[in-house]
């Protein structure tokens, strides 16, 4: 990809104002789960270690637009700042009043953090005086959230069109050169799993993934759809009867191997008696919850053969132990496949977390909306503008 990145910047005695994805869940002032703050730690440390004075802006939930934040303290990213401070060893300031009063130098290597940038009005919208109040606080802007690419906002988009420098952070270019390297020049043959329960809110990854894949393993309700359409009783199961033609269709184009036995109950409970069956056995009062174990020796027989593994989504009800094995399978053979893999969505990396492999899984996206969009193939706005920028747009 042609844009510019970071590593290739000077960056001694600059304001550098990065935008990250801090948006991590926060009760009672205490973070939950810091992975996304210590994503994000890398680009950080290079920046202060080049000499920079580090600027970082981020998002933190839903907080209405042109309110204060002593108004919605929920908001207020002031807990990142506490946390990033213990992770750096340095000091992180808040600032709040960033768009009234130029912040004063802190010198180089020192970090600020910008309160919760929506809460500014036009931050959604793509507001041009926004982007330019933002492009005035840095002499390089660094796009490092892939989490947001997707979206067309101030602080993701408009601040890279007024920039002096706009270019890629590490975490950025890392997410973007493993989704080429997966999707654009793969190694062959090239596997998709795709989970979840609808196939109309994944369709056009299915689309997308049936052109550039040799199979694609569908999983959770989205396979129920696809039993159907072969003609499977599928009981009382979650499946969409208006989308039969399409998963036919997507059948008849593309090698999607279906499972032979599933596991099933009588009602979606935690405490439900699962009971494993072929296909042809299913009753009417029967849900579908996970595949089977014949169906879990065969997926991981098949992922054992791919260089090229993208997967995005559950097989089952892996929240349910009775139901998960079909997910630990894939997990399992993902972790001992020699080839490329790469994971995303917000399910499919708690089913990474679940089963430990964090470690054997080649890259894993932290962009749960723009890995989808990107993967269905949609251009990615926050991306584009770096491109264009790189090329003298």
């Amino acid at each position: 990809m042609s844009f510019l990145r970071m590593d290739q910047q000077n960056l001694q005695g600059k304001r550098v104002l990065i935008r990250e994805d801090l948006n991590v869940a926060i009760k009672d002032g205490v973070i939950s789960n810091d992975t996304r703050i210590r994503a994000a730690l890398p680009t950080i440390e290079m920046a202060r270690a080049a000499g920079a004075q580090v600027i970082i802006m981020s998002h933190l939930g839903r907080p209405v637009e042109a309110k204060s934040i002593e108004e919605q303290a929920e908001f207020s990213l002031q807990p990142v700042a506490d946390r990033l401070a213990k992770l750096l060893g340095c000091d992180v300031e808040v600032n709040r009043d960033y768009l009234s009063t130029v912040p004063t130098s802190r010198g180089s290597g020192s970090v600020t953090l910008l309160e919760n940038v929506r809460i500014n009005a036009g931050e959604k919208a793509n507001d041009d005086a926004l982007a330019k109040s933002y492009a005035a606080l840095c002499d390089v802007f660094v796009m490092d959230a892939f989490g947001t690419a997707h979206r067309a906002q101030a602080s993701t988009h408009g601040v890279a069109r007024y920039a002096l420098i706009a270019c890629a952070g590490p975490l950025l270019a890392s997410e973007l050169d493993a989704l080429e390297r997966s999707l654009k020049n793969p190694e062959r043959p090239m596997l998709a799993i795709v989970g979840g329960a609808k196939v109309s809110s994944k369709l056009e990854v299915l689309k997308n993934l049936s052109t550039k894949v040799d199979q694609l393993i569908v999983g959770g309700g989205i396979a129920n759809t696809f039993l159907a359409a072969r003609g499977v009783n599928v009981g009382k199961s979650l499946f969409e009867p208006d989308l039969i033609d399409t998963a036919q269709a997507l059948m008849e184009s593309t090698s999607i191997p279906m499972p032979t036995d599933v596991i099933v109950a009588k009602e979606f409970d935690v405490n439900a008696v699962a009971v494993t069956k072929l296909v042809i056995d299913i009753e009417d009062d029967d849900m579908i919850l996970d595949i089977g174990p014949a169906t879990a020796m065969q997926f991981a027989k098949i992922i054992g053969n791919m260089k090229t593994i993208i997967w995005n989504g559950p097989i089952g009800v892996f929240e349910f132990e009775q139901f998960s094995n079909g997910t630990q399978a894939v997990a399992k053979a993902i972790a001992d496949s020699a080839g490329f893999s790469i994971a995303g969505g917000g399910e499919t990396i708690a089913a990474i977390d679940k089963y430990a492999i964090t470690d054997k899984v080649s890259y894993i996206s932290t962009g749960g909306g723009a890995f989808l969009e990107y993967v269905q193939g949609a251009v990615l706005p926050a991306v584009e503008i770096l491109e264009k920028r790189a090329n003298g747009g």
